[in-house]
């Protein structure tokens, strides 16, 4: 699917989103080299495609609520597992560096690479390749997100229920990082008016930090399930 959707894509533009700012960096090759800028334009495509998808599948849902689950979506998080399940990761080059020090797993990587991949299928004229892809990869996360949505947005859940008791917002400590470079374990503690309310582990800091997240506002009473 990923190698159908990149052969139909400008080839220039199609290395130029796989290519991390790391490796450009190493080689003293332009920043234009790199998929930022494709990122940036990519980004905005997604959002675009994104939102006319939601909109069709769900005709009587008002603006709020095809926002909030169009946000998580197009997050790190989402967009990270699409990559990998479509093989993306394996074809992001990175500078040596970056390869070592487990770049390659790193959920903002891989999120923005994917981004510049959309951003270089649009401006390849791609745009029902573009749709398509949306629909059958990122858009089939939205019905569960939409009966789930406490467990997708637990952090900021659990930010609003704390600021309005005391104004403060509850922190995240990595307590240990296990496993190899290329598949870490990050185990995470939240804590809140100086205790430590919930611990939670995953296989990125962010993952890690969601589902402490959502651990905590259940021992809060914020939510129940």
């Amino acid at each position: 699917m990923l190698d159908e959707l990149l052969e139909k894509c400008d080839e220039k533009l199609v290395k130029t989103a796989l290519t991390h700012p790391s490796y450009t960096k190493e080689n003293n090759l332009s920043d234009l080299e790199n998929y930022e800028r494709l990122e940036f334009f990519g980004d905005s495509v997604l959002k675009l495609f994104t939102s006319k998808v939601l909109y069709e599948m769900y005709p009587l849902s008002a603006e709020g609520e095809l926002s909030k689950i169009r946000s998580i979506l197009v997050s790190d998080a989402i967009l990270a597992k699409v990559a990998v399940t479509i093989g993306l990761d394996k074809k992001i080059i990175l500078g040596p560096s970056e390869e070592k020090q487990g770049g390659r797993k790193r959920e903002s990587n891989i999120a923005c690479s994917l981004e510049a991949v959309l951003g270089a299928c649009y401006l390849s004229g791609k745009r029902d390749e573009i749709e398509k892809f949306i629909k059958e990869n990122i858009v089939i996360y939205a019905d569960d997100i939409d009966k789930h949505f406490v467990k997708y947005n637990a952090k900021d859940i659990l930010q609003q229920h704390t600021q309005g008791i005391n104004k403060t917002r509850p922190e995240y400590n990595v307590v240990s990082v296990t496993g190899p470079a290329h598949k870490p374990n990050f185990c995470v503690e939240v804590i809140w008016d100086s205790n430590v309310i919930a611990k939670a582990c995953g296989k990125s800091k962010k993952e890690a930090e969601q589902q402490c997240a959502y651990e905590a506002c259940k021992a809060l009473g914020i939510i129940n399930e």
